[in-house]
């Protein structure tokens, strides 16, 4: 299978697991803490890695421990980290995800402007861009960075996640992307108006796919609308007893991306993602620890009820 190169963020995840989020003047103690390569666009390499591909990683991390930590963690997961930047006197993003009963959970983000990819970056690494199957962008990247990606990236398989934040750049990613994934929020960026449940988010999908996407992803509230040209698919939220929501998204974007560059049909594909997303919600942290026998079974039982 060819190689998937994924455009996008690298942080520390310090995640903290609490019993209960302290209101305001209050405190807690943490129950669990872990410290972890983190960050959209290194949680979207590390679900491609464990599913097969081969994967290399383009983002920014700082010359500090924090740096080398996390890029150490990447190598050892199996990630080509070749494409990552390492900028002087810049922090390294840190994600602080707090994590309480079920479905309770705050993040707090410590990320540099100087930590975001810049287009002169991509450029020095278009060569990875240019020899890769699948190329993952996350659209929450600078305008001109994730412009610069798409136009090097031609000829992969190009999967964007997330709206950007200005019209030009809206309108080269449904231009350029084969593949197009967005939230409740960013779905409404993207086609310029609010979808409220199943029939207005298959309809906002249907918009986006007459823009040039071959197919797209949409957050549904508690569901998700794969749609392409001969048709669409609803799928529930898999997961039984989610603990974080984190990285859920990520695995999703990871799956359906590996899926579809493998061969299968978007209908199957949009089933992999639901069923990876369903993985990473029984654990605090973003961190997706996928199992592909575990996938098929869930895709295998969900699919065939």
């Amino acid at each position: 299978m060819p190689g998937v190169v994924v455009v996008g963020q690298v942080a520390r995840d310090l995640v903290l697991v609490v019993d209960r989020v302290p209101e305001e003047g209050g405190s807690t103690e943490v129950r669990e803490r872990q410290e972890l390569l983190g960050g959209k666009g290194a949680n979207q390499a590390v679900a491609c890695r464990r599913l097969g591909a081969e994967v290399e990683l383009l983002g920014v991390v700082g010359t500090d421990r924090a740096g080398e930590d996390v890029l150490a963690q990447a190598a050892a997961d199996g990630i080509g980290v070749g494409g990552v930047l390492r900028r002087e006197g810049v922090p390294t993003a840190l994600l602080v995800d707090v994590v309480g009963p079920p479905g309770v959970r705050r993040l707090l983000e410590d990320v540099a402007p100087a930590a975001l990819l810049t287009a002169e970056d991509v450029r020095s690494r278009a060569g990875l861009l240019q020899d890769a199957g699948a190329v993952l962008v996350q659209l929450q990247q600078p305008g001109p960075a994730v412009v610069e990606a798409l136009a090097a990236a031609r000829g992969a398989l190009v999967v964007a996640d997330g709206a950007p934040a200005d019209a030009r750049t809206r309108r080269r990613v449904l231009d350029a992307a084969d593949v197009v994934r967005a939230d409740g929020s960013e779905a409404e960026a993207l086609v310029g108006w609010a979808p409220r449940g199943v029939p207005e988010t298959v309809r906002a999908a249907r918009e986006l796919l007459e823009q040039g996407p071959r197919v797209v992803a949409l957050a549904a509230g508690d569901a998700d609308v794969v749609a392409w040209a001969a048709g669409h698919v609803v799928l529930p939220h898999l997961g039984e007893d989610p603990v974080d929501p984190t990285g859920a998204g990520d695995a999703f974007v990871a799956a359906l991306a590996v899926a579809l560059l493998r061969g299968e049909d978007p209908r199957t594909a949009a089933w992999w993602a639901a069923a990876a997303a369903a993985q990473v919600v029984g654990t605090a942290g973003g961190r997706p620890h996928l199992d592909p026998d575990r996938l098929r079974e869930t895709v295998r039982r969900h699919r065939g009820a």
